[in-house]
């Protein structure tokens, strides 16, 4: 339960702390200034009140929640303003107490193909050595309501394949 889940219920959960010497990596998690899909904003503060509970949470892991998007400009190249919010907390947890965000995932349209290159490199230069990745939904259900829909048939319809083609193999983004 986070700080402000807290304030506004007024309940804590309680977990023992089975290895609190043992250093763990939380691989995902997310900030957003707004609403989110929780209801309230989630800041680096929040991340902290929730990774200082008595584990030895040692580093973590963003992952892409269509937080703080660009406004403006290419609508392909609009997730790259949630890698630049995000590389800035991550800047600020390697300089304050607690774990460091040390990776980034973002997101990025693979079914622009081979054009997603200009994305991955403009992602990679605002991850400020953070970005490992993007995520890209491809879950898809009439009977749901869900914020990312590509549609039936995802795959073979789009240049998606052609997108994922711009992963070198050692699994960094090529930009060429």
């Amino acid at each position: 339960m986070t700080s402000q889940q807290t304030e506004r219920t007024g309940e804590q959960a309680a977990e023992e702390i089975l290895e609190p010497d043992l250093p763990i990596c939380d691989a995902h998690h997310h900030l957003w200034l707004d609403r989110g899909h929780t209801g309230f904003a989630y800041t680096l503060a929040d991340l902290r009140a929730d990774t200082g509970t008595g584990h030895n949470i040692a580093r973590t892991v963003f992952l892409e929640c269509h937080a703080q998007y660009r406004k403006e400009g290419p609508p392909e190249l609009r997730p790259v303003g949630e890698i630049e919010f995000v590389a800035e907390a991550a800047e600020q947890s390697a300089t304050t107490p607690g774990p460091e965000i040390a990776g980034i995932v973002g997101h990025a349209d693979l079914a622009l193909g081979e054009a997603v290159g200009d994305v991955l490199a403009a992602e990679e230069e605002a991850g400020r050595g953070r970005f490992r990745g993007v995520r890209h939904s491809t879950a898809w259900d009439a009977a749901t309501s869900a914020t990312t829909r590509p549609g039936p048939g995802c795959w073979p319809r789009t240049g998606s394949g052609r997108g994922c083609a711009r992963w070198r193999p050692g699994g960094t983004p090529s930009t060429r």
